[in-house]
């Protein structure tokens, strides 16, 4: 997306997906039924996508700090990711959707990284649109494993520190194979990025929406993408600057 274009979807979509245990309590229901009902306002985000144009959805799913939550609760959540392959990847390849996973899933108990595996090989094919899963992911621990790569490739001689550039680091971050993201929405009403990709979102609009994630529908989405078209993207130049090309054009 060119600087100062409003007038564009987002390419690429990152949510946090904030509120399940508060839609949960509120209602006299266990936190895990909140998660649940959570995997079903996946279906709404990538119906939004799909009617707004968006190409790419990155949804924060399981950051490295949730270890740190009952047992109890991590052991639900590894289930529902389980029964949320299983259910939708057959789907997800007749809408073209290709899985990708962000973040040190290989450290997810043997169930889950099965059942990703195959979601990942039986959407290999596909190019429409991208899902990608934030799973143990913290940005921190991302940027610590960039690191620690990159000074692995100098060591082999495959790279040069004289010529490190963001472009060439990072091709060695979990999203190496998404676009950064354009728009970045976190529901529940905080206001916070909470460690979720805070190198790639340096130049992303943020969005805070009220709603509790299993709440959120399509049509939430859509108002966030339209906010988002309403917003002047200047990318370190000046308003006049962005808007000198259009009135030149016109």
């Amino acid at each position: 997306m060119k600087a100062g274009s409003n007038e564009h979807t987002p390419r690429h979509v990152a949510i946090i997906m904030d509120g399940n245990g508060r839609w949960a309590t509120t209602r006299g229901f266990p936190r895990i039924e909140g998660h649940r009902r959570g995997g079903e306002a996946v279906r709404e985000a990538l119906a939004g996508c799909e009617e707004n144009g968006v190409t790419h959805l990155t949804l924060y799913a399981f950051s490295a700090e949730n270890w740190n939550r009952p047992s109890g609760e991590i052991d639900g959540l590894m289930r529902l990711l389980v029964s949320y392959l299983r259910r939708e990847v057959k789907d997800l390849v007749k809408r073209g959707v290709r899985l990708h996973v962000a973040g040190e899933w290989e450290r997810l108990p043997a169930a889950p990284r099965r059942e990703l595996q195959r979601a990942l090989e039986a959407t290999a094919g596909c190019h429409e649109r991208h899902l990608a899963l934030a799973l143990n992911y913290g940005s921190r621990q991302e940027a610590a494993a960039a690191a620690r790569a990159y000074a692995e490739a100098v060591l082999r001689g495959d790279e040069d520190p004289a010529d490190c550039t963001w472009e060439r680091f990072r091709r060695y971050l979990f999203t190496a194979d998404l676009p950064d993201p354009d728009l970045i929405i976190r529901t529940s009403g905080e206001s916070r990025l909470s460690n979720f990709l805070l190198l790639q979102s340096a130049y992303a609009e943020l969005f805070f929406s009220p709603v509790l994630w299993p709440d959120f529908t399509r049509d939430h989405f859509r108002e966030a993408v339209e906010a988002f078209r309403k917003r002047e993207r200047r990318f370190g130049l000046t308003s006049e600057q962005v808007r000198r090309p259009a009135a030149a054009a016109s």
